[in-house]
């Protein structure tokens, strides 16, 4: 093998392979990425048994055909501290990939190709298509509400939902649940639902946030494969039945608070300073034509900020985790805010009026 490219064309596949490479492994080879040089390009592949991604480096020459694994991390290293903008060269020497550009020469242990594992492809009858920008946008305003390490292993990731014109990503931890969804050219009555781990999420937000132009999406009964821009990212899913999200989700239609959303989120990170470190907890005292965001600790330090409000309904005062609040408000595109609920007991639904595509629960707590 012999490819000569850039030092900026290498980083970003380079990149995409390794977020998906655990530092510690119990196989020396899971720590390495594929390299692969033929006609059609040259591509890095990362995989943790459990997802895979493949990344194409653009612009660049193949001299030599060949394949091999690296370190994948060792290798990031080394590219980021090259000069900007320097040729690189990478050839196979023996079992040494040799590195050079410049003055400077690296010499890089391989593991055989043969070991190195790979995902099973996906079996899906007909790619979706759709804007990177929106799938990225539909899984910022969900993803953040996953649980981590959560025993009910259906927790841990984001319910895909396809269903007649439109995905729907739906999270939630048990303590609060973000519900969107994305217009899209599905056909036929029937309901498909899958849950994606929450790594593979994050490293698919993460990917799509440097991405742009359109990107398919397939689906099976055990994988998801999403492809575009010079990558695929396909992951295993996890089994299980997701919780009803619909049931959880309040139909509140007596009490509405309209806020602008920049002063809730400022009142909200104000009043955070002085929350109690383990609880996070704020109170929320709605009025006519204000709300009051109080918090205090046990080091009887306190902070209250008042914003102003439109509200229908009795005064009401209810305790939150303020960062399940300021989660659910971050994730509202619109100017305003409105908040929607019954009594200090029961769960709030929080949107962006007008905006049914964006849906947001939070569980109160007690103070």
């Amino acid at each position: 093998m012999r490819i000569t490219t850039t030092r900026e064309a290498l980083i970003r596949p380079i990149q995409m392979v390794t977020g998906v490479i655990e530092r510690r492994q119990t196989l020396p080879v899971l720590a390495n990425c594929k390299l692969s040089a033929d006609a059609d390009g040259v591509w890095f592949t990362g995989t943790d048994l459990e997802i895979q991604v493949t990344a194409k480096v653009e612009s660049c020459m193949v001299e030599e055909a060949g394949v091999l694994t690296v370190s994948g991390w060792k290798l990031l290293e080394i590219v980021r501290a090259l000069r900007e903008e320097s040729e690189v060269t990478a050839s196979l020497s023996g079992e040494k990939l040799q590195l050079s550009s410049g003055r400077s020469r690296f010499s890089l242990s391989t593991l055989p190709v043969r070991d190195f594992p790979g995902v099973e492809e996906v079996q899906a009858r007909q790619p979706l298509q759709l804007a990177a920008a929106d799938l990225q946008q539909l899984l910022s305003r969900s993803s953040f509400a996953m649980a981590n390490q959560d025993l009910r292993y259906y927790l841990n990731g984001l319910l895909f939902e396809l269903r007649q014109g439109e995905i729907r990503a739906v999270a939630t931890d048990g303590h609060r649940l973000a519900c969107a969804q994305l217009q899209a050219d599905i056909t036929g009555d029937a309901v498909q639902q899958v849950i994606v781990p929450r790594k593979a999420v994050q490293e698919l937000e993460r990917i799509l946030r440097e991405s742009d132009g359109d990107i398919s999406l397939e689906l099976d009964k055990n994988h998801i494969a999403v492809a575009g821009g010079g990558f695929r990212l396909i992951s295993k899913l996890i089994e299980g039945k997701f919780p009803d999200y619909q049931a959880v989700i309040p139909q509140h239609d007596q009490i509405q608070a309209t806020l602008d959303r920049d002063d809730l989120r400022q009142a909200l990170n104000q009043a955070a300073k002085l929350a109690n470190e383990r609880y996070l907890g704020v109170r929320l005292a709605f009025e006519s034509e204000r709300l009051l965001v109080s918090a205090n600790n046990p080091d009887q330090e306190s902070a209250e900020i008042e914003i102003a409000c439109e509200f229908s309904g009795e005064p009401l005062e209810i305790g939150f985790n303020v960062q399940y609040l300021l989660d659910a408000v971050s994730a509202v595109a619109g100017e305003k805010v409105q908040i929607w609920m019954d009594n200090p007991q029961s769960s709030i639904r929080i949107e962006e009026p007008g905006n049914d595509a964006v849906r947001y629960v939070v569980m109160p707590m007690m103070l």
